[in-house]
Parts: C-alpha cells; sequence; structure tokens
C-alpha cells in the first residue's frame, strides 16, 4: 500500500481521480439513474432533485457543492482544497457526459445484480479517488467541519448524512429499492477499503513466549522484518519476560507460525488485522540486510 503523507500536487493525483470519476460517475448513471436506485450522501440528494424536481445532477451537484466549497475552505489544506475542487468538477462533468453518451448495461430487470454492480463500479471509482488524495466534496466537507468545530468523528457525521438523505429518497423510491440500495452501499464501502488498501492488508504479531531471542533473529534474519521487544508480566504468574511484536504481510503468517512452533509449540500469539502501515518495508523500500 502506498501512503502519500506530503502535500505535494503531483500530476497522476489529477489522472487517477479523472479515472475515479469516471468510473463512479458511469455507475451512478448507468446503474443507479437506469435502475432507479438511490445514493448516499449529496449525490443522493441530487438524484432526489432529478425524480422530483427534474433538475440534471450534473448541475445539481456543482450548485450544492459550491456553497459547502465557500463555507469549508477554511477546514481544507491547500492540496485538499485543490483536490476537492477538481474532483467536483470532474465528477460533474462525468455525470454529463454519460447522460450524453447513453450506454446501456442490460441486467434484465435484476435489482439484486444492479444493486451490485452499482456497488463494485462506484466503489472502484471511489477508491481510485480517495486513494490518489482526492474527494468529490460533499458530505466530506460537511464531515470535516463538525469534526473541527465539534470534534465529531468523520465516519459517524458520513453514516448519520447518509442515512438522512436515504430515508429523504423514500419519496420517489418503494421500500424494496431501498433495501436494494442498502446493498449497494455496502458493497462500495467494501469495494473503497480495497482500492484504498489496494488488496494488501499488514498483520500484527503478539507473541508470548520464553524463547523471545530466538524466534526475533530467526524472523530478523530469514525474513528481514523487525520485531520489538515489549516488556511483560503475566498477571496471574507474577512472571516476567519479553514478549515479540512484529507486522508482517499476509503471505507471511505461515512463515512467522512456523518459525514460532520451531522454538515454542506452546507460545501464546495473536494475530490481528493493520489497516495502515507507514515505514521500512511497507511504504519505502527495506535497507538491504547485510549479515551473513
Amino acid at each position: 500500500m502506498v501512503i502519500h503523507k506530503n502535500n505535494k500536487i503531483r500530476f497522476v493525483d489529477f489522472v487517477m481521480i479523472t479515472v475515479g470519476t469516471a468510473l463512479y460517475a458511469f455507475g451512478f448513471v448507468t446503474i443507479n439513474i437506469g435502475n432507479r436506485l438511490a445514493e448516499g450522501g449529496i449525490a443522493g440528494i441530487t438524484l432526489i432533485l432529478k425524480f422530483l424536481a427534474g433538475i440534471n445532477p450534473a448541475i445539481s451537484t456543482i450548485l450544492i457543492n459550491i456553497p459547502l466549497l465557500i463555507i469549508g475552505y477554511r477546514y481544507l489544506g491547500r492540496r485538499s482544497l485543490i483536490y476537492t475542487i477538481y474532483g467536483t468538477g470532474a465528477l460533474s462533468f462525468w455525470i454529463w457526459l454519460w447522460q450524453v453518451v447513453h450506454i446501456h448495461l442490460n441486467v434484465h430487470h435484476d435489482l439484486f445484480i444492479a444493486a451490485i454492480l452499482a456497488g463494485v463500479i462506484g466503489g472502484f471509482g471511489l477508491g481510485l479517488v480517495y486513494r490518489f488524495n482526492g474527494t468529490t466534496g460533499g458530505t466530506d466537507i460537511i464531515a470535516r467541519i463538525f469534526e473541527k468545530k465539534n470534534g465529531t468523528p468523520m465516519g459517524q457525521s458520513l453514516f448519520t448524512l447518509d442515512v438522512i438523505v436515504l430515508t429523504l429518497s423514500l419519496s420517489y423510491i418503494d421500500l424494496r429499492r431501498m433495501m436494494y440500495t442498502v446493498v449497494a452501499s455496502f458493497v462500495l464501502s467494501r469495494v473503497v477499503n480495497f482500492i484504498q488498501d489496494g488488496g494488501y492488508s499488514a498483520r500484527g504479531i503478539i507473541v508470548m513466549t520464553q524463547h523471545s531471542e530466538e524466534i526475533s533473529h530467526e524472523i530478523i534474519s530469514k525474513m528481514d522484518r523487525g520485531v520489538t521487544y515489549l516488556q511483560a508480566e503475566g498477571a496471574f504468574s507474577k512472571k516476567k519476560g519479553k514478549a515479540l511484536y512484529t507486522v508482517v504481510s499476509q503471505s507471511e503468517i505461515t512463515e512467522v507460525k512456523r518459525i514460532i512452533a520451531k522454538y515454542d509449540e506452546h507460545a501464546f500469539v495473536s494475530i490481528m488485522d493493520v489497516n495502515e502501515v507507514i515505514g521500512e518495508g511497507f511504504t519505502y523500500e527495506r535497507i538491504k540486510n547485510t549479515q551473513n
């Protein structure tokens, strides 16, 4: 997984935000609008305005985001503001274009397939946008304002706003289509996470053992992974010792287990998901091990 922590504006980010918004808009127009499925956030509001007032989502996307950008610019950094303005404009353009081009995906009136496709296509597009530091404005800005002013977590604000918008969407769709929209939203969130992580998820491992020296030495020498000693004391036994902590890729889990079992078959091992890793061997290349 590649993580960019600086504020440098890069050409590749604009390219991938363009591709991501094109994919999201394609699913939005051909699947959501084509099958009368709702959507959360600002996209959902544009659908309500389309079906109740006949306003083109390409236009309402811009109109809704302009005041949000004016209100929220102070809460966005320079790069975030530039990327958000670009992402909003690109999304509006692609929504307009896909309505003009008229590409039709025939799902034979199967709303379940439509929901899955909407989630996969939309999630892939938004995942690319987020992975390359962009946003499409909308509720992201509102959530960031609440986080800065009230300390409300962004996830909580985004969920609340989506629930409100989806509830309002019942004004033009029935409950059946709403449930398929929920399926699409769930799939979209899973795909977004997958794309942001690059299909990669690290694992953190804590090992309680009396053979910490031998195990750590082999992990370092054979796997070229770092190991940290944690001073530990058993609550019941009162015995003091060293616990090991290391982070490895999913494919390396089996090898770590083999090394642990080699020295201590009774070791206590805890393996946990690690959503983000920043450091040698993960976000930048390892320093070559010169030891024999």
